[in-house]
């Protein structure tokens, strides 16, 4: 059956290839009428050899690799004591960067993410804050995982929300100011997520806006939501991280493969580790040996910034020599710059046969390329795809506060 899929798919897309070809007004090759002979005798032939495959129910398994990752974090809960003191913080007040946050206000946004995580019937069904109110979704760039995630950690909680995912279909293409769209979107909604290619787009339009906004990555800025849900992720792995005290053996090294000046999900994870030094041992850049020339792994300032936060940072070029000693995986490869996109470390790739300690795991913000071999995916390493499932709860956690209704859900206010 495999291979009827596969030669059936083959001559579909030649098919469709060919169709396009004609659209655009090019003359056939010989070789695209054979393609043309080829896909009319599958699409005629194949299909009933399918179906006669096909009869038996196509079932799917309700638990898939990311049950590596823990669904139920009740070792967190147990390790942060609910204050909802610094939650407050966030009312009336823009998500722009992470570096706004204290880091007590993170660990009760991560106690919040994970309470919803534990018993999400209790708040999506019986208890929905955010009832009557509406979410502005803004993405003026490809996206998945963060656009559907902020999309349904609001629907969980009770709202509804209006989605725009191309800029020419809103004032702007007419000329219309960052500063106007905002003040129009003061009147249509409760709270708005936006992302941009330009990183100056949500600073002008939070210049305007009396409802919150969330910056859901400015170009290569920040992603303040992910390096919450990387960090929620880590502290769900090792909950004694986010004690007030931690030991020096559970302290974690961490290596990121990735640009801190061009990639804004390494950005804004570096600056949420700052935000906890006494957690991390060693942070440990790890980049291509032939990075381009015009091409600086720190941004000015960038690497002082940290370093005087308490982070120990060291930077390698040696993927394979590190990958023993470190107890978190961070790999990215991707780098939106613009309305194009820009690759990284391409030398670079994890596969299931490294040296891994045994319980470390392996973080990604998605979606991957070649960098991520899916043979991890039924490994203990694989806390990506909980990282991705996390990541709703979290942003369920921070919607609730910025529309003032934590008190709704929290029981020591």
């Amino acid at each position: 059956m495999g291979f009827l899929v596969k030669k059936f798919l083959r001559l579909w897309t030649g098919n469709c290839c060919l169709g396009y070809r004609w659209r655009i007004g090019s003359f056939p090759t010989r070789s695209d009428l054979q393609t043309g002979y080829e896909c009319f005798s599958a699409m005629t032939h194949l299909p009933l050899a399918l179906l006669d495959e096909l009869k038996d129910p196509i079932r799917f398994k309700p638990l898939g690799p990311d049950v590596f990752g823990r669904t139920h974090p009740q070792e967190l809960l147990a390790a942060i004591a609910e204050d909802g003191e610094p939650l407050l913080d966030l009312v009336n007040q823009h998500v722009v960067s992470i570096q706004a946050f204290r880091s007590q206000t993170l660990l009760q946004l991560f106690r919040l993410a994970a309470k919803y995580e534990t018993n999400p019937d209790r708040y999506c069904r019986h208890n929905t804050p955010l009832t009557g109110k509406i979410l502005i979704n803004a993405f003026y760039e490809p996206s998945t995982r963060t656009r559907l995630s902020f999309d349904s950690a609001w629907h969980r909680l009770g709202g509804d929300s209006i989605n725009i995912t191309d800029r020419s279909t809103t004032g702007i293409a007419k000329g219309e100011s960052l500063e106007d769209v905002a003040h129009m979107f003061n009147n249509y909604g409760d709270c708005v997520v936006l992302r941009d290619g330009n990183p100056h787009a949500v600073y002008a339009m939070s210049s305007t806006l009396r409802i919150p906004i969330i910056n859901a990555g400015n170009g290569i800025d920040e992603h303040p939501t992910q390096a919450m849900a990387d960090l929620y992720t880590i502290f769900k792995w090792r909950p004694s991280l986010a004690m007030p005290s931690v030991s020096a053996s559970d302290r974690i090294r961490i290596g990121i493969v990735g640009l801190p000046s061009r990639m804004r999900t390494v950005r804004s994870l570096l600056r949420i580790l700052a935000k906890f030094p006494a957690a991390v041992e060693e942070v440990v850049i790890i980049h291509d040996a032939d990075l381009n020339s015009s091409i600086s792994v720190f941004d000015p300032e960038q690497l002082e910034e940290l370093v005087e936060a308490g982070l120990n940072i060291r930077v390698s070029t040696d993927l394979h020599r590190e990958i023993p000693e470190l107890d978190v995986i961070y790999i990215n490869a991707i780098s939106w710059v613009g309305d194009t996109y820009e690759v990284h470390g391409q030398a670079f790739r994890l596969t299931r046969e490294m040296p891994y300690k045994p319980e470390a795991i392996v973080l990604h913000p998605l979606a991957r390329g070649p960098e991520l071999c899916t043979s991890l995916d039924d490994t203990p390493h694989n806390w990506y795809f909980s990282q991705a499932r996390g990541a709703v709860f979290l942003r369920m956690a921070l919607l609730t506060c910025m529309v003032n209704r934590a008190e709704r859900v929290i029981d020591v206010v």
